[in-house]
């Protein structure tokens, strides 16, 4: 076997099981009772020619309940309808009963192979794929079909097979992505603060330095440098242990982050072309420069999104106040909120940088249009920008 598909094959084998799979909800509840009561009226009004009729309704309502953890465990949905159709096979050939027909209602077993598929885990999918494909190959064998029946029966098993791995598929690729926008946001939050303990420590060596010039001749001087000096350190420990608790993974470092985020905010402010951005600031806000460096990120943001995505946007507001403790950042714009399909990254980049700062942050529609809502915590460490 050639090595390349040799480790395909491997790769698939040791594949875990998705970490999104959900238990069961009204809606599954719902389909299942829906589904046993249109197998109920197929056998009793619809059918009533079918052979051995009772006993294929109660084998499909003994594994139709299974479909309920198809999701959370497909292997048992795989194990209970196999072993129904292996008992239900052995009693029409040991005993008189007429072949049992299938239910035209049993077409929701479908959903077996493309939960396995979808949900399972390697070793698990492969493993109830061959039985379920022994089940039905069997059962297109032992009955009196014509080819192109049973061409199309196996075809329909592998359509539905190979929807389930292309959700997927899907599904690993749009978490890959998510983590790979979590980490940028944490990458950047680690350049802001390289950024700013490099400001600080280049204040306490300047301090420091004109504390020992001055050491001997005024004492004073130096006691007054030394207090600068612990200031510092100070506040470069507390922004250091803050921004390090938000980081479950070593950041890279490199890149620049605005020496002034707040004045570059105010900067985002245009009355050139469309849509116009107008930028509202509070008098005396005091922010540490990792708060100011994310509310200044969060702003460029949205007021991109809403340049890209709104349709009919003419103003865009940006807003920032001091709530109590928190910083409140509003951006909103008058263009029409249809547009925001949700399947981009921007919000979820936001939303990341909010909440490792301990905030939280909303976007949806509002009255005439469409708004962003950050709120962020001040912090005991700010400073003055």
């Amino acid at each position: 076997m050639p090595t390349r598909l040799r480790s395909l094959l491997r790769s698939i084998w040791t594949l875990p099981a998705p970490a999104d799979a959900r238990p069961a909800g009204r809606l599954d509840y719902a389909f299942v009772a829906v589904t046993a009561v249109a197998a109920v009226v197929e056998v009793a009004f619809l059918r009533p020619e079918m052979g051995s009729r009772l006993l294929t309704l109660a084998t499909f309502l003994v594994w139709l309940p299974t479909l309920l953890v198809r999701r959370t465990n497909p292997t048992l949905t795989v194990a209970v309808f196999a072993g129904v159709m292996l008992v239900l096979g052995v009693a029409a050939s040991t005993t008189d009963l007429r072949q049992p027909d299938d239910l035209n209602t049993a077409v929701v077993a479908l959903l077996i192979p493309y939960s396995l598929a979808r949900w399972a885990s390697g070793r698990a999918a492969f493993t109830g794929l061959c039985l379920f494909l022994l089940v039905a190959g069997s059962s297109l064998v032992s009955q009196d079909l014509a080819p192109g029946d049973r061409v199309g029966g196996a075809a329909v098993v592998v359509a539905a097979t190979a929807m389930g791995a292309v959700l997927r598929s899907r599904a690993m690729l749009r978490t890959r992505q998510l983590d790979d926008v979590r980490q940028l946001e944490r990458e950047s939050l680690a350049r802001d603060l390289h950024d700013t303990v490099a400001h600080h420590l280049t204040a306490i060596a300047i301090t420091a330095q004109a504390g020992l010039a001055v050491a001997d001749d005024r004492p004073d001087a130096a006691r007054d440098a030394l207090r600068r000096i612990d200031d510092e350190a100070t506040r470069t420990l507390a922004e250091t242990r803050k921004v390090l608790r938000m980081l479950r993974t070593e950041a890279a470092e490199g890149g620049e982050a605005p020496d002034r985020p707040l004045d570059d905010l105010a900067g985002l402010a245009s009355d050139e072309g469309r849509p116009r951005v107008e930028v509202h600031l509070d008098d005396g806000l005091e922010l540490s420069p990792t708060v100011a460096a994310a509310v200044h990120r969060i702003a460029q943001e949205a007021v991109a999104n809403a340049r890209r995505h709104g349709v009919g946007t003419t103003l865009v507001r940006v807003a920032v106040n001091k709530n109590h403790s928190d910083i409140v950042l509003t951006v909103t714009d008058d263009g029409r909120p249809s547009t925001r399909s949700g399947q981009g990254f921007g919000i979820l980049g936001m939303t990341e940088r909010a909440e490792l700062l301990g905030g939280r942050l909303e976007a949806g529609p509002a009255t005439g249009g469409w708004q962003v809502t950050a709120v962020l915590p001040v912090g005991t460490e700010g400073v003055g920008r």
